[in-house]
């Protein structure tokens, strides 16, 4: 059974046992001796450190006839630091219930910080040691959070493993401040007039409900009195109810829609940092084929690709960081907004950005403005009544293809060290010489910006054939400038025949022929393997008749 003493700590009374009051009196004796001789300053920064004892004992007392006890004592020490923290003399604290040596206490520290914690403290206490904005933290834990899950774990190792800065020592050191007699007291002031702040914040709130509930009682018994007592005040009860739940709701859906921006913003930020790797990072690593896909308008450009992939990353990014940042305000009302100077910082750059894109995407547009063309006759040495046999052929070792056909799609593709564009839209077609003269027409096309530098361009795309006695090789696919893969380019060839003679289609021009007229209306890709002879008008199929009468045989059996 211990004794209990009423004592006056900070203009609060307390019960206190005496062991409890014993150790107390001993650790504000120690600090007491820790400090100057000034006596001035001395008793200012005793009922400073008395006036944070008391705050903290009122709020672990929640019954006025509770007893502070021994382990009260020790948690308020814990938390206040220990005397020595004080001390600037070469002073040492001893007791039969302490044992601290003195250490230095100058170096920055890494701790959690519990007083601008999220979720653990970890941000802010990273964010205090590297002296940065601790929103920039919490964006790159963000990140690596949906990169894979690896901001999680890393989170929740350095939860485990950095120690909260509780004590004011602590919190000094984890802002990298010395631990010296100024900034503890400074430490312990600002504490103090925080809980201050919010003690009288809480007072004048409860001060207006005291005060707001005395109108409306004044005002029902002046009504109650008068005999002019309202007779809705069921309905009116109702609607303050009502009004209440409605706000209620319209806090939750805010809540609702913070976590929103929060996650879209992270998610387009993170596959912007994720497309900018793919655009133009990894470029620089010498990754190449597939994998990179620019946009349109990054081909064919005056500004380098680094510059448009950093003007469109901050065109999307800032506005999405600034959701991002609303999003966490609306979430938690101790996330800081930007600064003046931050704000217009951002707003320039996104500025230029925009600019930038907008030049970028105006020099596109030109570049596509008009078409061109470059067209070239060679003439074929076919006797009359000579058979011409039409082939194609793909080079596998600049991109293989394992089924030839026609396709507007383009591919990247290297070429004795030099990017290309690889593409297979060739057409091919055949008609009917008005001469005894057989020949092709080779008519290549592409844009530019005017009629001139278009039919230059269409000049410029590489295409090859060769004429082997009555047979003719074609390649399945033509090369373009880098810069022309979102141009639309193609080549089209024509072969003019006179009467007489016979064009035999193989089996690898069979997707390539594109709208070649004949008598039976034969589709296509049905006309390879047959022979096919020009008459006074058009094709004529010369092996078909057989295939015919099968199909007649088949019919009749049916009926």
């Amino acid at each position: 059974m211990n004794k209990t003493i009423n004592i006056n700590l900070g203009g609060f009374f307390f019960h206190i046992d005496e062991v409890a009051y014993q150790k107390l009196k001993r650790y504000l004796e120690s600090i007491s001796r820790s400090l100057s001789d000034d006596p001035q300053g001395k008793n200012e920064i005793i009922a400073d450190i008395e006036a944070r004892i008391s705050e903290l004992l009122s709020e672990k007392i929640t019954d006025a006839r509770q007893v502070v006890n021994e382990g009260d004592i020790d948690d308020i020490i814990k938390i206040m630091g220990q005397p020595e923290d004080y001390a600037e003399a070469e002073e040492e604290y001893n007791d039969a219930s302490y044992s601290y040596k003195r250490n230095s206490t100058s170096g920055k520290k890494l701790f959690r910080d519990g007083d601008d914690k999220f979720i653990g403290g970890v941000a802010a206490g990273i964010a205090h040691y590297f002296n940065v904005d601790t929103i920039w933290i919490r964006l790159g834990l963000l990140a690596l959070f949906f990169g894979g899950g690896f901001g999680i774990i890393l989170y929740i190792i350095l939860w485990i493993l950095l120690p909260e800065a509780k004590t004011t020592a602590e919190k000094l050191q984890m802002e990298g401040e010395p631990v010296n007699i100024d900034n503890i007291e400074k430490k312990i002031r600002e504490e103090f007039n925080n809980v201050s702040e919010n003690v009288s914040v809480l007072a004048n709130k409860a001060s207006e409900k005291i005060k707001d509930g005395a109108n409306e009682f004044s005002e029902k018994m002046n009504q109650t009195f008068s005999g002019k007592t309202r007779k809705n005040n069921g309905l009116q009860d109702f609607i303050d109810t009502l009004g209440k739940i409605i706000l209620v709701f319209f806090k939750v859906i805010g809540k609702f829609i913070g976590a929103i921006l929060v996650f879209v913003a992270a998610a387009v930020i993170l596959s912007l940092i994720i497309s900018g790797f793919s655009v133009g990072s990894l470029e620089w690593l010498n990754v190449d084929g597939e994998f990179l896909q620019y946009p349109p308008f990054f081909y064919d450009a005056v500004l380098p690709r680094w510059v448009l992939t950093l003007a469109m990353f901050l065109l999307i990014g800032i506005p999405f960081l600034i959701l991002f940042v609303l999003g966490l305000r609306i979430l938690s009302s101790s996330v800081k907004q930007f600064t003046k100077a931050t704000s217009l910082t951002l707003l320039g750059i996104w500025i230029v950005a925009l600019l930038t894109m907008i030049f970028t995407g105006l020099d596109f547009g030109t570049s596509h403005a008009n078409y061109g063309q470059s067209v070239k006759k060679t003439t074929i040495n076919l006797a009359e009544k000579d058979t011409l046999t039409l082939k194609m052929v793909n080079d596998d070792e600049i991109y293989y293809r394992h089924n030839l056909r026609r396709s507007s799609h383009k591919y990247e593709v290297d070429v004795d060290g030099t990017p290309k564009v690889y593409s297979n839209y060739v057409k091919v077609d055949v008609k009917k010489s008005n001469s005894n003269e057989a020949y092709l027409i080779l008519q290549k096309e592409s844009k530019g910006k005017s009629k001139s530098s278009a039919s230059k361009n269409a000049e410029k795309v590489e295409y090859k054939f060769e004429i082997i006695d009555n047979t003719i090789v074609l390649d399945a696919y033509y090369l373009s400038e880098y810069k022309n893969m979102w141009k639309d380019e193609e080549i089209n060839i024509t072969f003019y025949i006179p009467e007489g003679n016979t064009v035999y289609f193989d089996h690898s021009v069979k997707n390539f022929l594109y709208n070649v007229d004949n008598e039976a209306d034969i589709y296509d890709k049905d006309m390879a393997n047959h022979h096919f002879k020009m008459t006074d008008k058009t094709l004529k199929c010369t092996d078909c008749i057989e295939e015919l009468k099968d199909d007649e045989i088949i019919e009749q059996e049916s009926i």
